[in-house]
């Protein structure tokens, strides 16, 4: 299971990886799993470009029983991301799951945004994010160690949740990228 650092909190996790990997539906079980130990979680809907990330995050905040922040269409992820540390610190959250848009690793202006929301986040704490989560679908194949390399280098990845392992796919990849 996740386990968020004790110690003064807010603990921090961001979610990256590309377009549909699964970023937010592994927050959702996240959450809610860190609910059922009795954590109080704040999630932060990153993900300002897709049209259903918004919706779709409020649902699981919803079923996780957690607090829950977001912004307007097209809103600056980065400054999202320092409202929600803001807030979890004030309300007494023990942690803060941020959510952040799809991008492709070799989409120069959507990583410089993923480096912009760590960059951000570290000037309110150097510590944050605790924990950086790539989120891998297990179905790209050996694509999935060059994401791995690329999101490691922008993100200061800390951990790989491999996805959509139902189906024929297999996640070779998985060791491969936990060493890049």
């Amino acid at each position: 299971p996740f386990q968020p650092l004790p110690g003064p909190g807010p603990f921090g996790g961001l979610l990256a990886g590309v377009k549909g990997s699964g970023k937010t539906t592994t927050l959702g079980k996240i959450a809610c799993e860190l609910n059922a130990r009795g954590v109080k979680v704040l999630i932060a809907a990153g993900d300002t470009f897709r049209a259903a990330a918004v919706e779709q995050l409020r649902i699981w905040a919803d079923r996780a029983s957690a607090g829950f922040l977001s912004r307007g269409p097209g809103a600056d992820a980065a400054g999202l991301a320092f409202d929600a540390v803001a807030q979890a610190r004030a309300e007494g959250f023990d942690v803060v799951l941020i959510d952040t848009a799809g991008r492709l690793q070799n989409k120069s202006g959507l990583m410089d945004e993923l480096a912009k929301i760590v960059r951000v986040l570290k000037k309110v704490d150097e510590t944050l994010p605790h924990e950086t989560l790539l989120v891998l679908d297990a179905t790209v194949g050996r694509n999935g160690l060059s994401q791995a390399k690329e999101f490691a280098d922008t993100a200061h990845v800390t951990g790989l949740v491999m996805t959509k392992l139902d189906g024929t796919a297999r996640g070779g990849v998985l060791l491969a990228a936990a060493e890049a």
